[in-house]
């Protein structure tokens, strides 16, 4: 019988790189020895296509990555602080303990993504999508949610200084948080919390408990 060469796996390589020069460089270089991790501060990533991508540990800080697709990428423990990610698709990524403090997320695509212990202070992610995204253990501190989609997604124990209003889906929205909760509506902005922002989820098609703050022991 003739044995059939056994091929190799090939290296990752993305579907597009940035348009941007210094950007493709910095990745050319970093794709020929990914022993360290990727180091794009500051750069623009635009029109790169890294669906697939493995970037665990990657320092993108400031970078732009306005309407990147990042769909199924690795960004684990990723420093993502200050990034443009407007428009970025991030469908199914690894988030886990991710930093994406004072990030734009506005109409990003994170459905499915998985933000265990992700840190996102002072973040933009209005109009988001985070359908079906595993949000767990995570700091969310003044971050926008106006107009974004929590369809089916899943909360447990986070820190959840967030801005909502009746353009914020959340139905199915399931699991616990710690609040209040800012919503915004014609008349005015109020903060909700521990029932109230209970019956206000429920209102809307969500479950979700809120757990009280808890005492200090003396």
């Amino acid at each position: 019988m003739t044995e059939t060469p056994s091929s190799e796996s090939v290296p990752w390589q993305p579907a597009a790189f940035p348009a941007d020069p210094a950007a493709a460089r910095q990745l050319r270089e970093w794709l020929d020895d990914t022993s360290y991790a990727l180091h794009g501060v500051g750069h623009d990533f635009r029109g790169a296509d890294l669906t697939n991508g493995e970037f665990p540990g990657a320092w993108l800080i400031d970078a732009v990555l306005t309407g990147v697709k990042l769909a199924n990428v690795c960004l684990y423990r990723a420093d993502l602080t200050g990034a443009d990610l407007t428009g970025a698709n991030l469908v199914d990524a690894d988030l886990v303990r991710a930093k994406l403090d004072r990030a734009v997320l506005r109409s990003a695509r994170l459905d499915g993504a998985d933000m265990v212990k992700a840190s996102l202070h002072d973040v933009d992610a209005s109009g988001a999508s985070l359908r079906g995204t595993r949000i767990m253990g995570a700091s969310l501190y003044d971050v926008d949610l106006r107009g974004a989609d929590l369809t089916d997604a899943v909360l447990f124990h986070n820190t959840f200084r967030v801005t909502m209003d009746d353009t914020t889906l959340v139905r199915g929205l399931t699991g616990t948080v710690l609040g209040p909760v800012t919503v915004v509506s014609g008349e005015g902005s109020r903060d909700v919390s521990g029932a109230d922002l209970e019956a206000w989820i429920s209102a809307r098609g969500g479950e979700v408990q809120v757990i009280p703050p808890q005492r200090r022991v003396q």
